[in-house]
């Protein structure tokens, strides 16, 4: 038994480790980070201030900077936090991504999004003429 929790701990605190990174980048169609792990949104958050917490958080790890990692553009930093951001929207992981390039977190619960390359299809408009 304390042979798995020390595993379990030790793989938490390698993805924790791991979690800290550059500036994002798109790839394959999707916001990600260096290494190609997909990051989120989450709709309750408001600009520039996250709202998940406590096992929120376990289940959706904040996306952080490395102290040397500078924002810029369209790319920001939660002050104390050093939480990533796009366009002011807080980035996370989803744990339920195994590897690289999975997406389990895209939609869940109607609130986490990835933020994709593709442009949103807008709904065509009637005129009243």
């Amino acid at each position: 038994m304390k042979k798995s929790t020390l595993l379990t701990a030790c793989a938490l605190s390698l993805f924790a480790a791991a979690a800290v990174q550059a500036q994002p980048v798109m790839r394959d169609g999707v916001l990600a980070d260096a290494a190609g792990r997909t990051v989120y949104t989450f709709d309750k958050d408001e600009s520039g201030k996250s709202n998940c917490s406590g096992g929120c958080l376990v289940a959706w790890p904040a996306f952080t900077a490395k102290l040397e990692a500078a924002a810029k553009g369209e790319f920001g930093l939660i002050s104390g936090t050093r939480q990533w951001t796009m366009n002011g929207k807080p980035l996370y992981y989803f744990a339920g991504d195994a590897k690289p390039g999975d997406r389990n977190g895209d939609g869940q619960g109607g609130v986490w999004h990835v933020i994709s390359s593709k442009p949103v299809a807008k709904a065509a408009t009637v005129s009243a003429y």
